[in-house]
């Protein structure tokens, strides 16, 4: 299990996450979180290029600010759609129109993990398949007075209130959440057992 696995290890969490700081204590990790400051521009339309290329800049910047056999995991998540990324929205007009495209659409949510220890960057990432209810403009915009949308990627949160909007999930809960365990479970038995 990964509190077993990882019981013995300085463990930071290259994030300013609350969701992903809960579901490491939900799985038992102890870690120190450190949010990495990188520039998390999206300069790329491929959900892959840019989650790989943001979890392993955030894991390795916090690398270097900690000896060697610290474990280091920087992480990303992406909300796509119809060929488009869908950050963080700017304002409410854009929270409102990202949860208009989602609205009794499918989307797909892509995380990847970045592991560094002891010299070795370890990287995957897995990606889950959402399908949201039709959406009123009224839940729209008392959805938009919960403030939940603002700091999250595609501008809903499954944990909170957006989850009344999900009809299905084909994939990974947690990576909907921001933090694949599965995922993570199987890159620790990689990186620690080599």
């Amino acid at each position: 299990m990964i509190h077993n696995l990882l019981q013995d290890k300085q463990v930071i969490l290259a994030s300013a996450s609350p969701r992903r700081r809960e579901i490491f204590n939900l799985i038992g990790v102890q870690a120190l979180q450190i949010p990495a400051e990188i520039d998390e521009s999206i300069l790329y339309n491929d959900p892959r290029k840019v989650i790989k290329e943001h979890a392993k800049n955030k894991a390795k910047a916090v690398a270097k600010k900690y000896d060697n056999d610290c474990l280091i995991v920087g992480a990303d998540t992406i909300v796509y759609q119809d060929r488009q990324i869908l950050g963080k929205p700017a304002d409410k007009f854009e929270a409102a129109d990202y949860l208009s495209r989602l609205s009794g659409n499918y989307h797909y949510v892509y995380t990847g993990i970045s592991i560094e220890y002891k010299h070795n960057n370890y990287y995957d990432y897995t990606k889950s398949r959402v399908e949201f209810k039709d959406l009123s403009a009224y839940e729209i915009e008392e959805y938009l007075k919960t403030g939940e949308p603002f700091d999250k990627a595609g501008a809903y949160g499954i944990q909170g209130y957006g989850s009344q909007f999900i009809k299905k999930i084909t994939g990974c809960y947690f990576n909907v959440m921001g933090f694949p365990v599965y995922l993570f479970y199987n890159m620790l038995l990689r990186c620690l057992h080599e």
